[in-house]
């Protein structure tokens, strides 16, 4: 089985890329050019799940399409999204951000999804899709660091509570890499699937691991590869896998 990560941007480009002389600009104006790289990049990948961090939902940036809906009709799979901030969050109420999202896609095998919320920082949303042998959490955790560690322990009581081999993937904005979440990975069982702790961000000149795919055991990686696509600020991340049997 094959899982794509990767933090498309909200499909406004990897930065230099969007040619646009003012700060920001771009995620306002946005980038029409950069989801059909995407669609053809995943397609080419040829993922069996794929985790999605910054969607646009159908802001005036997107120019109202659902990007979460587009790529999933594009690609033939199921998705799953929600935005990223609370039910009571004030970004609710804010144009284009309260269209700000995360998804699943994957295919028709799914047998649920849940949709879990961190109790502090901004971003909140935890994505649980339940497959038949184990259950994946996608993350899109705070850029404070105190906000990040206070997530990672509900992030840990939701992994040990889970019955099934476990996969937590996503965008950890972890500036010192994986020592950061060292002691999380270790009390939850996980490993990550990145053993060369390969930099994911900035795309144009990697220097930070931001991005992860962390496993249990029970799980098995077989291949892992991080592809030198720029059509994001992040790299993508390719995680080939299988679920080992009990004897």
């Amino acid at each position: 089985m094959r899982l794509l990560l990767y933090n498309i941007r909200y499909g406004v480009g990897g930065g230099a890329s969007l040619h646009i002389p003012i700060p920001g600009a771009g995620y306002v104006l946005g980038n029409q050019s950069v989801l059909p790289d995407i669609t053809h990049f995943i397609k080419s990948v040829d993922p069996d799940i794929v985790g999605l961090i910054e969607v646009d939902t159908g802001s005036i940036r997107s120019r109202n399409v659902n990007q979460a809906e587009k790529l999933s009709a594009d690609l033939g799979m199921n998705t799953s999204y929600e935005t990223k901030y609370g039910v009571r969050s004030l970004n609710k109420m804010l144009p284009i951000v309260r269209k700000q999202g995360n998804a699943f896609m994957a295919a028709a095998r799914v047998h649920g999804e849940t949709f879990h919320y961190f109790d502090t920082g901004i971003k909140r949303l935890i994505i649980e899709l339940e497959m038949q042998d184990f259950a994946i959490f996608l993350v899109h955790l705070s850029l404070k660091y105190r906000h990040r560690h206070l997530q990672l322990r509900h992030l840990h009581d939701l992994v040990r509570a889970t019955k099934k081999p476990v996969i937590v993937a996503g965008d950890f904005n972890t500036f010192w890499g994986e020592n950061e979440i060292y002691l999380f990975m270790k009390a939850a069982g996980l490993k990550s699937a990145n053993v060369d702790g390969i930099a994911t961000y900035p795309s144009r000149s990697p220097r930070k691991e931001l991005d992860f795919i962390l496993y249990q055991e029970g799980i098995r990686v077989t291949g892992f590869d991080v592809p030198q696509v720029r059509h994001s600020d992040h790299l993508p991340l390719v995680c080939d896998f299988e679920i080992e049997k009990p004897l």
